[in-house]
């Protein structure tokens, strides 16, 4: 699922700078690719290998203000004489993927919450939440023994402690609980690791941009004394291996060399192998007229975990994009491409099997493979089996069938071919029934959910409808089912307050809806399509037993009884907190990732706002019981 404005189509200017995750909204933002394909590419996208021109990467390790100056007085002025201030930070931002000033206020050694030097727990033992998911199922359910919160309980929740992410724009991860240690960050790219019970910060690592994952925690084989890993990805795409203990880097790989790949679903652990989910945002740039459009297929790639080496790559279209035509001003185009892969993958060890879904076509006609839920073997990476669920999607940001304009209609498909963008964001949900067989449970951005057949390559077992479907979703980030209920939030933040938001419980075995519950409505002085009346509920859910959270993107968090559905606690987020470590902090939007439930607490990032819409905020708040 891509991070995009979800109201787009009212203002296409306040998307943000895309690749870079930063989260300014002006006019230049939505262009920052394209800035850099029309002013810098030419010198720096593939240098001679004997060149002293730095490369993407090289300029990536660099900081925004290092860029900033090079265009602005150094020695790239002239080349960037005709840029505006404006979009000089723009393009230094979009460079270096983290936003100006994010690396000296970030460090972990300057904040005054320092945690005393205590040896690290075994973060794989004891209750957590690691990972996506919680389990290789990707169930997002936490067991009473790992929750240590009761139905009783969760009414008198209350806000323990705040934590401020400097100078972010944009809540990104969901928050890794393992050992006693919180494991989040944000979009300037700065991972932190906290006390699970004081938020005092243990140690910060620098990403070369920002990261939007949910970070893994495993052992490293082979290690002795024992060492443990904090695995994620960034948004550059690249994919990171960082001592849980100390934050010390110990490998680093490029998962695409694709100028405008990303990873945003979760790194994968599983025996000695890390399986990680490859996407982009080339279809933000699709419907541009200099732009040759497309190139991007969506992966998946396993790495040995202890040494970052890569044991194989699969993508997502067996054929690799070949030049297709040209339009009347020369601009090459290319296809098939799309299908990027969202989503944390789903470990079926019992048939050594890895789940994921894909994402919409960003050329026509579109693959077989885009907006499927897809097989392959752990071991070789061949795909087994795909099961598409929308054919037809193919789908490029600026391209719509009213749009008149000739340059555009030219690279954009057909509009006779043009899709819904109906992808999945969601990860595959794998589950056990009473009867002893097995099934694949994901909602779509459609609004439709789904239950599959992983014997029968999975083929459609029933399918539930809760939402309208949108760009914006329908069923956006994440499902939960406790083994017996599915639980789907609906979004449809583009239909305005009166149709936006809903959680619903479905039988796990028929998909039959058991009870359905509408945000309760909140007055809307400016109209039905103010963000702070929208209660899109796209943010992934969370289970634990009896009780359902889900939160909305007017920045509240709820929780619902799991039985019937009913509201039992609720806390707007939108709002100014005293952090522990002394920073400004402001609650936001909660979209994207869920909240995680772990020995007596609930952990909920708020202020997510990737490429617009809703309110941004900086905040990771950690509620226990009083």
């Amino acid at each position: 699922m891509k991070q995009r404005v979800h109201w787009f189509l009212f203002s296409v200017t306040t998307l943000m700078v895309c690749s870079a995750g930063s989260p300014l909204l002006h006019a230049q933002g939505a262009r920052a690719i394209v800035l850099f394909e029309n002013h810098c590419a030419q010198c720096h996208a593939a240098p001679a290998p004997d060149s002293r021109t730095p490369n993407r990467e090289d300029l990536a390790r660099r900081t925004p203000e290092a860029v900033l100056e090079a265009i602005s007085t150094g020695p790239m002025a002239a080349m960037a004489r005709d840029l505006s201030s404006e979009q000089k930070r723009t393009l230094a931002e979009y460079v270096v993927g983290r936003r100006l000033g994010s690396n000296s206020s970030g460090d972990a050694s300057k904040m005054p919450n320092r945690c005393a030097a205590t040896a690290i727990a075994d973060p794989t033992k004891g209750p957590g939440w690691n990972g996506w998911g919680a389990d290789a199922g990707n169930t997002r359910y936490q067991p009473a023994s790992a929750a240590g919160l009761t139905a009783a309980q969760v009414p008198r929740l209350k806000l323990k402690w705040a934590f401020g992410f400097p100078n972010a724009g944009s809540m990104y991860s969901q928050p890794t609980v393992a050992g006693g240690r919180v494991y989040a960050s944000s979009d300037t790219g700065i991972v932190y690791s906290l006390n699970a019970a004081t938020g005092c910060v243990y140690w910060s690592f620098h990403a070369q941009s920002g990261v939007r994952t949910a970070i893994t925690i495993a052992a490293v084989e082979g290690s002795k004394p024992a060492r443990y890993a904090a695995y994620f990805g960034d948004v550059k795409a690249n994919v990171y291996a960082v001592d849980a203990a100390t934050g010390k880097l110990i490998w680093t790989k490029k998962s695409d060399t694709h100028p405008i790949a990303r990873i945003t679903g979760a790194p994968v652990l599983h025996e000695g192998r890390l399986y990680v989910p490859v996407a982009s945002l080339e279809e933000m740039t699709g419907g541009d007229p200099g732009y040759e459009c497309c190139t991007f297929r969506g992966s998946i790639v396993a790495y040995n975990a202890s040494s970052g080496n890569e044991i194989w790559k699969t993508y997502t279209i067996p054929d690799a994009p070949a030049p297709t035509r040209k339009t009347s001003k020369g601009t090459q185009l290319w296809g098939p491409a799309g299908a990027g892969v969202w989503n944390a993958p789903t470990v079926d060890a019992k048939r050594g099997m890895l789940y994921f879904a894909t994402g919409d076509a960003y050329t026509a006609p579109a693959a077989a493979t885009s907006d499927a839920v897809m097989a392959i073997d752990l071991k070789s990476g061949q795909v087994a089996w795909s099961q598409q669920l929308l054919s037809g999607d193919a789908w490029v940001v600026n391209c719509r069938a009213d749009d008149k304009s000739k340059d555009r209609s030219e690279t954009c498909p057909p509009v006779a071919e043009e899709g819904p963008d109906f992808d999945f964001g969601q990860s595959p949900m794998l589950q056990s029934l009473a009867n002893g067989r097995d099934i694949i449970v994901i909602g779509q951005k459609s609004g439709i959910g789904w239950g599959l057949d992983p014997d029968k390559k999975g083929a459609v077992i029933w399918s539930h409808r809760l939402g309208l479907g949108s760009t914006g979703g329908g069923m956006e980030w994440g499902s939960a089912t406790d083994g017996s209920l599915v639980y789907f939030a609906n979004a449809d933040g583009s239909f305005g307050a009166e149709k936006a938001g809903g959680l619903a419980a479905v039988k796990i075995e028929t998909g039959e809806r058991v009870w359905a519950t509408r945000p309760p409505p909140i007055p809307c002085p400016n109209g039905i399509r103010d963000p702070k009346c929208v209660q899109a509920q796209s943010a992934a859910v969370t289970v634990i037993p009896g009780v359902v959270f889900s939160g909305a993107t007017n920045g509240i968090m709820r929780a619902y009884n799991a039985a019937n559905g009913n509201i039992i606690w609720e806390y707007s987020t939108e709002r100014d907190f005293k952090a522990v470590n002394g920073v400004p902090t402001h609650g936001g939007r909660i979209d994207g990732p869920g909240a995680t439930v772990v020995n007596g607490m609930v952990y909920v990032t708020s202020g997510y706002a990737a490429l617009g819409g809703g309110s941004p905020g900086n905040a990771l708040l950690a509620f226990g019981v009083e």
